[in-house]
């Protein structure tokens, strides 16, 4: 843990860099020409397309067969996309624009109130602008704020936000209505998976030792958004992330065979996208699946992502259910805590560490 406790260069506030006026961006945000969007993704809103849209209140429908259907469209986009979005997921509609509207005056505010939370790489915690210790590393226009809710002995309110006013208490109210969605569609999974209802909720650690934390994004205007990302491609390292975007301008782009698909929001409506660890413990029925973030040069965008995960000591490994002969368990047990060591280390990477875990054939 010696390496975590510092950052190893100094860390550049990505918002004070647009605010500057550059006509250039500092050359340790360029990716490498194989890693840069595309001019068609950058430039062109042609290529938006859809992830598959749910109407969660057809769960409550009369009907057998609209209840039946809707549960198979959850299922096939698990197995084939790893991402959806919900609508009448029973989450204020109030809420969630209140939500963005704090967090977007937070980093509006002079550097030196944003300063007071700074974050350190041994929890992350905090206001940040980089993943990963690794030094010369190419860096995302990126700057966020990490906190925790659970499980209770890790939230401290005390490391929110003091600023607006109202922050505090509006980070409190949208996490316990984020987390009551997630419960529900965890259960979801779990039905889809033939299991036990309440299966991802137990081995997550149940109420009690279930974890759940906040990653909200902000990605300045930027002068030069074909040569860098806001965040580079990955897979969310932990169970279930619940995506709160920004409708006014598109950003998410998610791997689909060798094409990058840019999401278009639904107003109101949640993204959705399975972890590796859904991955891990659905045995590769689910798919966490690689997506990215574009840059705007004209737009600023902020995002909240709510990630639902399993406890950090837990061991989480294929459900023995999702085994047999013909399709064995294909990862090696870790637990949540190991495995996010490798993503607090090296920043974003793609899927290599959850293929990582494969078991030797």
């Amino acid at each position: 843990m010696s390496r975590l406790q510092s950052w190893p260069e100094p860390i550049i506030r990505v918002h004070e860099l647009s605010e500057s006026g550059i006509k250039k961006i500092p050359e340790n945000f360029v990716k490498l020409p194989s890693d840069r969007p595309s001019e068609m993704t950058t430039l062109s809103s042609s290529h938006v397309d859809n992830i598959p849209l749910i109407d969660l209140e057809n769960l409550k429908s009369s009907d057998e067969s609209i209840r039946d259907e809707t549960m198979e469209i959850i299922s096939k986009a698990c197995r084939e996309w790893g991402f959806f979005q919900v609508v009448n997921h029973g989450v204020s509609h109030e809420l969630m624009a209140n939500a963005r509207g704090v967090w977007r005056e937070f980093f509006h505010l002079p550097l030196d109130e944003k300063q007071k939370f700074a974050n350190s790489p041994i929890t992350y915690e905090g206001y940040g602008s980089r993943l990963g210790v690794v030094k010369g590393a190419k860096l995302d226009w990126c700057d966020y704020f990490f906190l925790h809710y659970l499980p209770e002995k890790l939230k401290d309110e005390n490391k929110w936000p003091s600023l607006p006013i109202s922050c505090r208490q509006i980070i409190a109210e949208y996490g316990q209505e984020v987390m009551r969605l997630c419960k529900r569609l965890t259960k979801i999974l779990s039905i889809n998976l033939g299991l036990n209802e309440d299966y991802l909720h137990t081995k997550f650690g149940g109420d009690n030792e279930r974890g759940a934390c906040l990653r909200v994004n902000f990605y300045p205007k930027c002068p030069q958004p074909d040569l860098t990302l806001g965040l580079s491609p990955h897979s969310d390292p932990g169970g279930m992330t619940l995506l709160l975007p920004d409708t006014d301008v598109t950003g998410l782009q998610v791997r689909r065979g060798d094409d990058w698909i840019t999401v278009k929001p639904v107003p109101n409506a949640f993204i959705v996208n399975m972890g590796d660890q859904i991955q891990v413990l659905s045995n590769a029925i689910y798919k966490s699946i690689e997506h990215r973030v574009i840059v705007n040069s004209a737009k600023e965008r902020a995002s909240l992502a709510f990630f639902y995960n399993p406890g950090g000591d837990i061991l989480i490994k294929p459900a023995d259910e999702l085994v047999t002969e013909d399709w064995p368990a294909l990862y090696l047990p870790m637990t949540f805590n190991e495995y996010r060591a490798f993503i607090r280390t090296k920043g974003p990477c793609g899927k290599s560490q959850v293929e990582s875990l494969k078991s030797p054939r």
